[in-house]
């Protein structure tokens, strides 16, 4: 098994919350993203801190959404991939 870097369990935070109708809570995310939640903790407040999510509050109920720049991170990230990819680097 190889293990995600910080770049790509960001990227894969994010798409989670993306590919779930940009709505999730915060105990199914923990879950899909399979991180302990301390590490998990971490990565989400620094999530939080860069302005890539939000968390919202509709009635009564607390859920994260991706903002447009965590939007532009995942697009980002998959260009730069592709670029790897592409190059065989």
């Amino acid at each position: 098994m190889v293990k995600r870097n910080k770049l790509e369990i960001i990227k894969d935070i994010l798409t989670i919350i993306k590919n779930n109708r940009n709505s999730l809570k915060i105990t199914p995310l923990i879950r899909k993203s399979n991180l302990s939640t301390s590490r998990f903790s971490s990565y989400f407040n620094e999530l939080l801190r860069k302005g890539l999510v939000i968390e919202t509050h509709n009635e009564g109920r607390k859920a994260i959404r991706v903002t447009e720049k965590g939007q532009k991170y995942i697009e980002k990230y998959s260009n730069i991939v592709g670029f790897i990819e592409e190059f065989d680097l």
